[in-house]
């Protein structure tokens, strides 16, 4: 029976894992064609050009000059990508905006033109010497300059673990983060017309369970299992500059240096949603925090949770509450709401009794930009039971954590306590204290209205 109940337990944790684990590579994969980034679809349903733009590449390459982290030992392996030059040329061909011609490898070209040349001499010496002419080369309008200029290692490192009695699991994950440059220049004059900047950042999971423990005299059960992701950093490679090049096309497009075929409206669209991105870009900060206010100025919320009385009986039960409010906001910090509650105070075998109240509470947003912060709030209110004349006053404060799941919406955990100004809740008045209650609950916010 032992051994049956641990290898259930090992069997729902890896059925409630992440399904990473059941997807494990127990045979050769033939080779297949390279995969598609996030970006790589926004890329190529760009606004057609009204002309193709002839651009050179002479070298995007990585400019870190950083080798890869190894816990033990060392090596000579680099951290980012080689090859980036073939993956803008890559990008611009998608783009559909671009005729990229070879400038990384010109010598090879140059000594393949003179090899043609001089075998069509030999061959052809009383033929017409015009007939030996080759096409000329395409020169570039624009070249395309910069590169691979930061990879930035553990910017974020954590993990949970938890272990009794020789059984448990574990789970890490780390964070690092690429940038890259590109840059447009006119051949004609040299001017730098255009510079867009693009990070990306790549992650790393690690998910552990274990278990170590002797079933019987003598028997020593021991398993271990596990899994770890690690996001490739040549598609991290591919996505930044795979959007550097959308960039570039769109801003290009903004600023005038070319023109597309689409009309006005399909291009304010265009420019609404890149203008969007940039208003963000512009507001992010470091670890996925901005400095816009993501909260707007109105708000709701419905909540549920326990009560527990501290009153002059002992033995305090739990009773349901549910709670509706509305808030408005007073600053990006400070939210003024207003509240309904139903709620139930037991005593076991002593007091059980149902109140309303209605409370008025001050909010204060300890990170009112993140999608996860802290808020502290406190304020008066008055309950009531049943019966009309049993009411009494009270102050409340608490402590709760908000994380906003969407853009408009979340999830709310909090403590309050009640302090009120009466000893006789529980219809008995002894002692000095007055009689308190305090609850905790769980509960979904929305917000509305303007930010």
């Amino acid at each position: 029976m032992k051994l049956l109940k641990i290898t259930s337990l090992l069997v729902v944790f890896l059925f409630t894992s992440c399904g990473a684990y059941f997807n494990q590579p127990v045979d050769v994969e033939k080779a297949t064609l390279g995969e598609a980034t996030s970006a790589t679809k926004l890329l190529k349903n760009l606004p057609s050009p009204k002309d193709k733009v002839v651009v050179g590449v002479y070298k995007f390459r990585d400019q870190t000059g950083q080798y890869k982290a190894l816990e033990t030992g060392s090596t000579f392996s680099t951290a980012v990508t080689q090859g980036a030059s073939s993956i803008l040329i890559k990008a611009l061909e998608d783009s559909k905006w671009f005729i990229p011609i070879e400038r990384e490898n010109l010598g090879n070209l140059l000594n393949e033109r003179n090899i043609i040349r001089s075998t069509r001499q030999e061959y052809l010496k009383n033929a017409n010497p015009n007939d030996t002419q080759l096409t000329p080369l395409l020169y570039a309008g624009v070249l395309i300059e910069g590169g691979i200029v930061s990879y930035d290692s553990n910017i974020i490192t954590g993990g949970f673990g938890a272990r009794y009695f020789g059984a448990g699991s574990s789970t890490r994950y780390r964070q690092d983060r690429i940038s890259i440059y590109l840059r447009l220049v006119s051949t004609s004059n040299g001017e730098i017309l255009k510079t867009v900047y693009v990070s990306k950042t790549i992650l790393s999971q690690a998910i552990d369970a274990s278990l170590f423990r002797y079933v019987s005299f003598k028997r020593l059960l021991e398993v271990e299992t596990g899994f770890t992701k690690n996001e490739p950093v040549h598609l991290a490679v591919t996505e930044a500059i795979e959007k550097g090049v959308e960039s570039l096309v769109i801003e290009g497009i903004q600023d005038g240096i070319w023109k597309t075929t689409a009309d006005k409206e399909t291009m304010d669209k265009v420019y609404a949603k890149y203008s969007v991105e940039e208003t963000d870009a512009d507001a992010a900060l470091l670890y996925g925090r901005t400095t816009n206010k993501i909260r707007k100025k109105y708000g709701v919320d419905f909540a549920s949770g326990v009560t527990y009385i501290d009153s002059d009986y002992e033995n305090p039960q739990a009773r349901h509450f549910v709670r509706a409010s509305g808030k408005v906001a007073l600053s990006p910090y400070f939210n003024f709401s207003a509240s309904l509650q139903l709620f139930g105070l037991s005593n076991k075998d002593k007091f059980d009794d149902s109140y309303g109240s209605f409370d008025i509470n001050t909010e204060f947003f300890l990170l009112p930009k993140d999608k996860l912060t802290p808020y502290f709030y406190g304020g008066f209110g008055a309950a009531g039971t049943s019966y009309v004349l049993k009411y009494h006053m009270k102050t409340q404060f608490g402590f709760g954590l908000e994380y906003l799941f969407a853009k408009n919406a979340g999830v709310r955990v909090f403590g309050e306590q009640n302090v009120t100004f009466s000893d006789e809740i529980d219809y008995i008045s002894a002692g000095k204290l007055n009689d308190n209650y305090w609850r905790a609950g769980i509960g979904f916010v929305y917000y509305f209205g303007k930010k």
